[in-house]
């Protein structure tokens, strides 16, 4: 009787299914992404884009926080969107405070590309240090919902 040494792997296809979410600041737009934006997840980050991106948003955040990986597919949804928005003319920034997410961009040089912000305050506030017009703010002046 003959045995088979190879033993059955049985791994289920497990997907971190990212989560979004918009919020409206005066004329621009944030996207709090959570999850995983790969190969799989990608097409519903760039679906989700295409939505922000067609009200023509003075400019588009991406709060990336919550975010734990990203390849190469997300990286590109993410230069899509940067070029959608300078098509319409709008800013575009993205949010991310995590080291290893930011070594990616640095290893990428996408840093040199995005303007990368460390807190969502950070990127609602503008070259001259008052918030993008219209962001809702608690009682010190930080933008409701954000980390402080």
């Amino acid at each position: 009787m003959r045995h088979s040494c190879s033993p059955e792997w049985n791994y289920p296809d497990v997907v971190i299914e990212p989560t979004f979410e918009v919020a409206e600041y005066g004329r621009w737009a944030v996207m709090r992404v959570t999850g995983e934006i790969d190969m799989a997840t990608a097409p519903r980050l760039r679906q989700h884009v295409l939505n922000v991106t067609a009200r023509k948003p003075s400019g588009l955040v991406l709060d990336l926080d919550r975010v734990e990986f990203i390849d190469s597919t997300g990286l590109g949804v993410m230069v899509g969107a940067a070029k959608r928005m300078r098509m319409i003319d709008g800013g575009f920034r993205i949010v991310c405070s995590q080291p290893h997410l930011n070594e990616l961009f640095k290893i990428t040089r996408l840093n040199e590309v995005f303007d990368l912000y460390e807190s969502l305050e950070d990127a609602l506030t503008t070259v001259t240090g008052t918030l993008v017009e219209g962001v809702p703010t608690d009682g010190a002046g930080n933008p409701e919902g954000a980390s402080t």
